[in-house]
């Protein structure tokens, strides 16, 4: 299994473990978990353009205003799969998405096989967490923008991934 260090976590350098996926990859199809403990592939959004919010914990701050700003987002975007993965459990995703009103956005967890994190390149070896990024797919499966955020505890670039995406529609 490929492994890079080149991102920090709270200042700290941090393994990543997978292949690092490009723009002009075809988007590898992944199992994890719904809350409701039935399995997601990407396979269930086929044919929209995905916008895939990853996040190490919802119990984050940061992870917290990503996962909600891209919820508002997706109910302005349309026909567009707005997914937030992490590795946190089904129930800690289903309790916070109740408690904060996430009903546009699908959160997903990686938390079982980690299929996600090891096929996208986003696994934090040292916490067995994701690495905080950006991926969108376009309408055929083909990454169009990745962000790979090189200090954990910093927002990704909200705006630009939106522009990704308004651009594929």
């Amino acid at each position: 299994m490929d492994k890079r260090q080149e991102t920090k976590f709270a200042g700290n350098p941090v393994t990543l473990v997978g292949k690092k996926i490009s723009v002009g990859d075809k988007a590898p199809d992944f199992k994890a978990l719904k809350n409701d403990l039935s399995e997601f592939n990407l396979k269930e959004v086929e044919g929209k353009v995905v916008l895939i919010s990853v996040v190490p914990s919802i119990d984050t701050g940061v992870c917290e205003l990503q996962t909600k700003r891209f919820n508002e987002e997706a109910t302005k975007l349309g026909d567009v799969a707005v997914l937030t993965i992490s590795c946190d459990l089904p129930f800690a995703q289903a309790r916070f998405g109740g408690a904060e009103g996430i009903d546009s956005a699908i959160l997903i967890s990686d938390h079982k096989d980690l299929d996600f994190g090891t096929k996208y390149g986003f696994l934090m070896e040292e916490f067995r967490l994701l690495n905080r990024g950006i991926v969108v797919i376009d309408k055929d499966g083909t990454v169009k923008y990745v962000q790979y955020v090189e200090e954990n505890t910093e927002h990704p670039d909200y705006d630009k991934a939106i522009e990704e995406v308004k651009a594929l529609l």
